[in-house]
């Protein structure tokens, strides 16, 4: 490999947050309603049921929420951009001198600093500010429809599996499978995330499985409480 190209995965962490998450909330959600109506006693039609049901409103509402509240994260960058521009024209010896602080805190001489700022300020100076003063960039930036698109893709995807599971199980074992093949499709989507983000494999797995495990335990254990036949 060509030792000046580096592969960066910070580019990726908006839509990977969102499809890892969608994905994984869609296995485990999924996976722990249908094991709950099954410890209750319920039949494969009711199972199959409460699966696609939970499916649905998940998918519609992972969605939602992270257009939602990447709505709001994308309001409030907007509205720090245009108050930081308004500052610009108000006040730029002020916020040209405010840059030049922020590069001599991050390690630079204070004439270096001041150069560094003077030149930035001339390029595009709300775009300095912008990256340098409130952490904002076209890589961090945040994108209400694609993290609303990632999530809910992936949450279809990853509930569909315990579904299509529940469809075609064994019935008197289908609590055990369920728990087994959602912890294979947990830890092989803790794999995928973990490569594409550049992070440590094992302890991506080892976090899916052990919140996995705990969340479909819990919810079988109150099925099997409650140890209603659901028709």
């Amino acid at each position: 490999m060509d030792p000046n190209q580096e592969n960066h995965y910070v580019n990726r962490s908006n839509w990977l947050r969102a499809a890892v998450l969608g994905a994984n909330d869609g296995i485990l959600s999924t996976a722990s309603i249908i094991i709950g109506v099954a410890a209750a006693g319920g039949s494969r039609e009711s199972i199959i049921l409460a699966g696609v049901a939970g499916l649905i409103a998940g998918a519609l509402s992972m969605a939602a929420g992270e257009y939602v509240s990447v709505s709001s994260q994308s309001d409030l960058e907007t509205a720090d951009l245009e108050r930081e521009e308004q500052e610009l024209i108000a006040f730029p010896i002020e916020e040209e001198q405010e840059l030049a602080k922020i590069y001599v805190q991050r390690g630079l001489s204070e004439k270096l600093a001041n150069d560094v700022a003077r030149e930035l300020t001339e390029h595009n100076a709300l775009e300095a500010h912008a990256r340098d003063e409130l952490g904002i960039n076209e890589i961090t930036q945040a994108n209400p429809f694609q993290a609303a698109l990632a999530s809910g893709a992936a949450f279809v995807f990853g509930g569909a599996l315990p579904v299509f599971v529940a469809f075609l199980g064994n019935l008197t074992r289908l609590i055990y499978l369920q728990y087994g093949f959602a912890i294979v499709f947990l830890i092989l989507l803790g794999a995928i995330a973990a490569k594409a983000g550049g992070s440590n494999v094992s302890r991506a797995i080892i976090r899916i499985t052990f919140w996995g495990t705990l969340a479909m335990g819990l919810t079988g254990l109150i099925g099997y409480l409650f140890g209603v036949n659901v028709v």
